[in-house]
Parts: structure tokens; sequence; C-alpha cells
């Protein structure tokens, strides 16, 4: 890989953790619930999901998933169910925040996990992503270290987010603020879970 090659795929990268989807929205729901260490947890918990994703897709792994329909479907219809369950528990769950006992980090780390695990997306993109940066025939391991390098870009992008919510954490965890920002995350993810179910 050239050094253009290698800048095209750092900044490609970069813009694609930029753009908005379920991670920032289960990254904000976690900061309204958890605090700062509540998004750093779910934030570790996403980036091994994509690893996961970004490492098969490197290995030739996650091929198997697209070339077989049922095995694709049967995760949409995972990945549909969690968002779904996630945004049903954002707008209907009990708001008492003077109550409710902060989230522990396991709780945290398992929803940013799972979130991106159930995602047949992030698989399918993983597949068509990593290769365009590399010669045909390359070994495995460059892929694999591309892998490294998305998932290390991914991870920065939402420490600037974590860091721009630390900003305004105090006036975000305000009790009415929250029971209010806790359901609108709810309507977002419920969407993103119906998108997913009548996407192709």
């Amino acid at each position: 890989m050239t050094w253009s090659g290698f800048l095209a795929f750092l900044l490609a990268s970069l813009v694609l953790a930029m753009v908005p989807g379920v991670g920032t929205a289960m990254l904000v729901r976690q900061s309204i619930r958890g605090g700062r260490r509540g998004a750093l947890v779910t934030v570790a918990g996403m980036e091994t999901g994509v690893a996961v994703w970004a490492v098969a897709a490197a290995l030739g792994l996650s091929v198997l998933l697209v070339a077989s329909a049922v095995a694709y479907q049967g995760l949409k219809i995972a990945g549909v169910a969690v968002l779904v369950w996630f945004g049903v528990k954002a707008l209907f769950g009990k708001h008492d925040f003077t109550e409710v006992a902060a989230p522990t980090a396991g709780s945290g780390y398992r929803a940013g996990l799972v979130v991106n695990l159930a995602n047949p997306k992030l698989a399918v993109f993983a597949i068509s992503f990593l290769p365009q940066f590399v010669e045909p025939g390359a070994p495995r391991w460059v892929l694999v270290a591309l892998a490294g390098m998305w998932v290390l870009v991914d991870t920065l992008w939402y420490l600037v987010v974590i860091a721009l919510l630390g900003r305004i954490l105090g006036w975000l965890r305000k009790t009415t603020v929250r029971a209010r920002l806790e359901r609108v995350s709810g309507i977002v993810l419920i969407g993103l879970g119906i998108r997913l179910a009548v996407q192709a």
C-alpha cells in the first residue's frame, strides 16, 4: 500500500466514523445514563464488535455471512430485535433518575458490543470497505492491520464525541433533560431498527 492509499484509508475511516448512526445514538444514551464512565465502556463494547467484523472480513470469514441468505437474514432479525428492544426500554422504561442506580460498566460494555455484533450492515460494509485499499493478492496481515487502524480511528472519533458530551454533561444529566433525551434516544433506536428491517 502506498502512503497516498494509506492516507485515503485513514480519511475514509474518519468520515465513516463521523456519520451519525446506531453507535452515536447508543453513546448519547449511555452518556446520559452512566456519565463519562458509562460512555467509555460503551465505546469499548462497540469497538470490540467493530473489531470482530473487521478482522472477520480481513480473514475472509464474513464472506460466508453474505453468501448465506439464511445467515444474513437471521443476523438482520437479531439486529432489528436488539435495536427495538433498546429503543423500547429507553422510550417506555422508568425515568425516575433519583431512584434508579447508574448502569454498571458490564451493562454498558454489553450494550455497545451487542449493538455492533448484531449489525449485519457492519459485516457487509467491512467486506466491501477494507479490500478497496489493498492490491489484489495482498497478504492477510495487511488487511488485519487495516482492520486495526479502522478500529483505532473509530475509537478516537468516539473519544472526541465523549469529550464534547462531557462539556454539556451537567446539563444533560438534569432529571427533566435526561428523561426527555432518554425518550428521544429510544425513538431514534426504534427508527434505526425499523430502517434496518425494511432495507434490502
